[in-house]
């Protein structure tokens, strides 16, 4: 008995395999963890099957529901859900177990997110870092404040003004935050500002009308 699944890479050298929450509705949510962590995915190098190790053997605690073999010995072992095939944390491609195969829709994304954190030591857990939303970054106002990526931990800084990067040849204005000083100027500093399409922000304050 148990949910099974797989996880494997394009490459299909390496497989991971879970006894139990072998569901969509698991395996997502399981991936967004580890890419909030900032972990590096199994697709990179073998520091990724680590990490997914850490978190899902955290959250199922024991020490038969989840394993690690080549793909080729643990590929029929998923009967339950069959095989996710992920690049990046993202997943590319399924093998299903059977023709007529739904996937699982029972648990709720952000609930399964909340679970995988509760699992992990205090201290690497991610906290209020999963009650951020996720805004464009031309959406981005003075005074959001923004979560960045530390050494290992998230950080959360103002946006505090507009500007384009030191050594930005685009001369495309961004907004940068109230990060690294420097005599009072924080737009000096490249690492102070935003980039990429979307933003991590606290949610904003509502005002009372």
């Amino acid at each position: 008995m148990g949910n099974r699944a797989v996880i494997t890479t394009p490459e299909k050298k390496i497989g991971l395999y879970m006894h139990w929450n072998g569901g969509r509705d698991t395996v997502e949510p399981l991936l967004r963890y580890c890419e909030l962590k900032g972990y590096r995915p199994p697709s990179e190098d073998c520091y990724g099957w680590a990490r997914l190790s850490q978190v899902i053997g955290n959250f199922f605690g024991g020490a038969l529901s989840v394993g690690v073999d080549t793909y080729e010995d643990i590929c029929e072992a998923g009967d339950d859900n069959g095989v996710y095939v992920i690049e990046g944390w993202k997943i590319v491609d399924r093998i299903y177990p059977y023709d007529g195969f739904t996937e699982q829709a029972d648990y709720d994304f952000e609930e399964m997110l909340r679970a995988f954190d509760a699992a992990m030591p205090v201290a690497d857990q991610l906290g209020e870092v999963l009650d951020a939303v996720e805004v464009p970054l031309s959406d981005i106002c003075i005074g959001d404040e923004a979560w960045l990526r530390g050494i290992e931990t998230w950080e959360n800084h103002p946006v505090i003004g507009f500007g384009v990067p030191n050594g930005n040849r685009d001369g495309i204005t961004r907004p940068y935050v109230g990060r690294y000083d420097h005599n009072g100027d924080y737009s000096w500093n490249p690492n102070n500002y935003l980039s990429g399409d979307t933003v991590l922000i606290k949610a904003r304050k509502t005002i009372d009308k």
